[in-house]
């Protein structure tokens, strides 16, 4: 908690849980525009997906609570991170009353602070220098730049466990946010859950 206060002196406030307490096709709009927060890493948030729960035959949830999702059935606020394609971590917001299992992936972020640090974690592997605009480009992308990794599931953005949160730093959603269906997904993939700030370079397509 130690790092909250000087977030707070730049004008932001943490996201109280009743935010997080809607539907997370409700909340995703909402998230846009929101800083996400690692330690002294900072982004804001350009673009995310919403997955349904049990509803949603594209949420990992849709087939009940597993050992790997069981994050998504516990208390709104906390971050659900997951591996994918044996090499990629994602990173999502937990949405809706306990035991419900919505969630909203964070896609993309614009880079605010901790430039270099994010660049030192993409970077590492590869001979070229990584350019701003896709520091977080990307969900696996997002997570190699803040550092997010297995460690941080559960981890209640409430709270600002374990140096992750959500901060709203006063800039409102867009007024009309641009939508589309989900990518790189083969089930539901007609649904318009997908939301974005039009216009902004960060975005992953």
């Amino acid at each position: 908690m130690s790092a909250v206060p000087s977030l707070m002196a730049d004008g932001g406030r943490l996201l109280p849980r009743r935010f997080y307490a809607r539907d997370a096709r409700v909340v995703a709009p909402d998230l846009l525009n929101k800083l996400l927060v690692v330690g002294g890493r900072a982004g804001r948030i350009v673009e995310v997906e919403a997955y349904a729960g049990e509803e949603d035959p594209a949420s990992h949830a849709y087939r009940g609570r597993t050992r790997r999702n069981a994050t998504m059935f516990g208390p709104p606020g906390h971050l659900y991170v997951y591996f994918t394609y044996g090499m990629h971590w994602c990173a999502n917001v937990v949405c809706s009353p306990e035991g419900t299992a919505t969630a909203v992936l964070v896609r993309a972020l614009e880079p605010l602070r901790g430039i270099e640090a994010m660049r030192r974690g993409r970077s590492r592997g590869q001979k070229r220098l990584v350019a701003d605009r896709d520091l977080c480009r990307g969900p696996a992308r997002l997570c190699q730049a803040l550092g997010i990794g297995d460690e941080l599931d559960g981890a209640d953005l409430v709270r600002a466990d374990r140096g992750i949160w959500l901060a709203d730093d006063g800039m409102p959603p867009p007024d009309e946010p641009g939508r589309s269906t989900r990518i790189g997904i083969r089930v539901g993939a007609d649904l318009p859950w997908r939301a974005f700030v039009p216009g902004n370079p960060h975005v992953s397509r």
